[in-house]
Formats: C-alpha cells, sequence, structure tokens
C-alpha cells in the first residue's frame, strides 16, 4: 500500500505559503491549510499528500542539495502529463505549477490523487495473489507499456519532447558521464562495463515516447479484486527514445524468485511470486505485442543494470556529501558494486 507519512524534517516546507498560492489556482479550499505528509517511496523527487476536508492533492517537488543537472525538471514532467491526459488517459490530472521561489523555493507542481494500491517490496495485508493472479497481473504490466510505446506524440504534442535518432548513443554516453562524475572511493569505475556498451551498441529499432522509469511500483491498481491499472506515476525522465532500452531498464527492477540473495535483497515490487513472468517471459510477451526483433538482450539488460547502477551511486553521492540525511540511501554503494559484478557476468556468457 502506497500510505503517507510524517513529512522528513530536511524535507519541510512553508504549508501556508503552499496553501495561500494554491488558493489563487482551485477554488474552494476554504482558510485552513492542508495537512501535509509525505510518501516514502520515492528515492528521487519528493512527493507529498496535501490533504483538505472535501479534497487530497498531491504535490511534487525536487529534493534539495546536490542534484544531476538533468533531472528534476518539474516543470517539463507537469507538460508530459497534462499533455498526456487526453490520449493516455493512464496519468494523473494536472491541478497547477509553481514556479515562484518566494513559495516553495523553486519549481513544483500539484496534482490530482489517484486512488488505489501500489504495490511495493511485499504484498500488503490481506491481499493474497495465487500464481494465476500474478501472472495475469504482471502480463498487464507488459500490456500497459506496450499501450504508452504506441501513443502518437504527434497527437499528444510531444513530438519535440526529445532529440530523437542517436537515442542509443546519447544513452550509453551519458550514463557513463553522469556515473564518474558520481563516483565515489568505494566503488568501481565500472570500465569494462562502459567499454563493452559503447562497443556492443545495436541500431535503433524505432523511436516512441517511453517513461524512462516504468516499475511495478510506479503503477497504480484499481484495487485487489480487479488488480488493473489505471495509473502511471513519475514521469520526470519521459522522452521520446528507443523502446528496447525502456524494457532493459525496466527489467533491471524485475527480481525474479531464482537471482541470487544479494539480488533478493534489492527487490523493492513483488515480481518474486509463483505465477509472475520472469524477465525472459516478459521480453517475449513485449516482443510479441509489439513485432519488435530484440537482438542480443544482453546489450539491454547490462545497459538496465548499469543504469540503476548510475542511479544508486547519484543518490549515494548525495548522502556521502552530506546533502541529504535520508539513512536509506547509507549503503547503496555496496549494491553499486554487486551490480559492476553482475554486468560483467552477463558480458562474460557470450564470450565463446
Amino acid at each position: 500500500m502506497n500510505a503517507a507519512g510524517e513529512v522528513c524534517a530536511e524535507d519541510a516546507f512553508d504549508v501556508a505559503a503552499v496553501h495561500e498560492w494554491l488558493r489563487t489556482k482551485v477554488d474552494g479550499l476554504g482558510a485552513e491549510p492542508p495537512r501535509v505528509r509525505q510518501y516514502p517511496g520515492g528515492a528521487s523527487n519528493l512527493t507529498y499528500l496535501l490533504t483538505y476536508p472535501d479534497r487530497e492533492l498531491i504535490l511534487r517537488r525536487p529534493p534539495a542539495g546536490r542534484k544531476a543537472a538533468s533531472a528534476h525538471d518539474m516543470r517539463r514532467e507537469y507538460r508530459v502529463q497534462h499533455a498526456l491526459k487526453p490520449v493516455f488517459p493512464y496519468v494523473p490530472e494536472m491541478i497547477a505549477f509553481g514556479d515562484d521561489p518566494a513559495v516553495l523555493g523553486g519549481d513544483f507542481y500539484v496534482m490530482a490523487k489517484l486512488d488505489g494500491l501500489i504495490l511495493r517490496g511485499d504484498l500488503p495485508a490481506g491481499l493474497e495473489l495465487s500464481p494465476e493472479r500474478a501472472r495475469e497481473l504482471s502480463g498487464k504490466v507488459v500490456d500497459r507499456l506496450v499501450d504508452l510505446h504506441a501513443v502518437d506524440v504527434e497527437a499528444a504534442g510531444l513530438a519535440d519532447l526529445g532529440k530523437g535518432a542517436g537515442y542509443v548513443s546519447r544513452q550509453i554516453r551519458g550514463w557513463s558521464d553522469r556515473y564518474v562524475a558520481a563516483r565515489t572511493d568505494n566503488v568501481g569505475d565500472f570500465a569494462e562495463v562502459r567499454a563493452w556498451l559503447a562497443d556492443n551498441q545495436p541500431a535503433e529499432v524505432r523511436i516512441c515516447l517511453i517513461h524512462n522509469d516504468y516499475r511495478l511500483d510506479n503503477l497504480v491498481l484499481d484495487g485487489p479484486s480487479t488488480l488493473n491499472i489505471t495509473g502511471v506515476l513519475d514521469w520526470e525522465m519521459a522522452t521520446l527514445g528507443d523502446p528496447l532500452m525502456e524494457l532493459g531498464s525496466t527489467l533491471a527492477y524485475w527480481v525474479q524468485a531464482d537471482d541470487d540473495e544479494v539480488m533478493r535483497a534489492g527487490r523493492r515490487q513483488p515480481t518474486h511470486l509463483p505465477g509472475m513472468l520472469t524477465r525472459e517471459e516478459f521480453v517475449a510477451r513485449y516482443a510479441g505485442k509489439t513485432g519488435l526483433a530484440v537482438g542480443d538482450w544482453r546489450f539491454y539488460e547490462v545497459y538496465g543494470l548499469f543504469r540503476l547502477a548510475a542511479v544508486l551511486q547519484q543518490l549515494y553521492r548525495r548522502y556521502h556529501d552530506g546533502a541529504t540525511r535520508n539513512p536509506a540511501f547509507k549503503d547503496f554503494w555496496q549494491f553499486v558494486g554487486y551490480l559492476d559484478w553482475r554486468c560483467r557476468e552477463i558480458i562474460a556468457k557470450g564470450r565463446g
């Protein structure tokens, strides 16, 4: 379940200032500021629940401290969802965008709350999934991704969202640069992995809208009886890119029951349950529904794991440098080292 809790001290803000600003955008809020709670799930942008007597709203803002230069673009995230709503209804309704630093110190936006379930590491108390239902749910995860990649970006007004051709090479170069910039003395340099990715880039299969952080714990389900996907959250990294690159980054989080102990320890969604599609089955279902030829899956798998390592290292670097005191980031460097090993193991499988 996606339950909001108390606001962390380092993530607190001036509730009265936000309330006064929001009253100019939304009718009928009344004079009293909302109760504010914070969602614990996100490791990048911060998400808050604003509770008024007759409605609940969601506020999104960046964290304080050191950030990747291309990350946390609130205006872009707001624009993408606002434009998508008419053609891809699985996004929240956008309420208002704010860029006055006097209100919150930087850009932020407010959206409607999507009610439903968000599944994280383990199933919530009282919810059980038979192997048949787990398989059905994981199939829905694939199918919604297929729907997303079929969005007409021209109709949505998002044809200018990305740079188009050359996406694969930009991603390999970009994530390599980000990892190097975020590296600390207690992690390896990923030199072998970065070189292999640079030397084994496949041709792009096509360019389409991609979410770029598509995971089961970013999906809203309508309820425990049907488990239909009614919402896709966290669009901060959405762009126009190669869909198989998205498939690789999605499956970096898709931990299955027969993975090793370290990989299972990093699991953040219940993809290990009996009946859930394996990564191989996920790829096969996606390819069957889109007609795309996958080629050498090792490239996309290694890319996804390396990209995950770079994301984790950026978060750990914030903790290392004192930009955050969030203890959740304290041991990320250890998993980064494991991902280096795992990438090299996958690369080695293809050597004759």
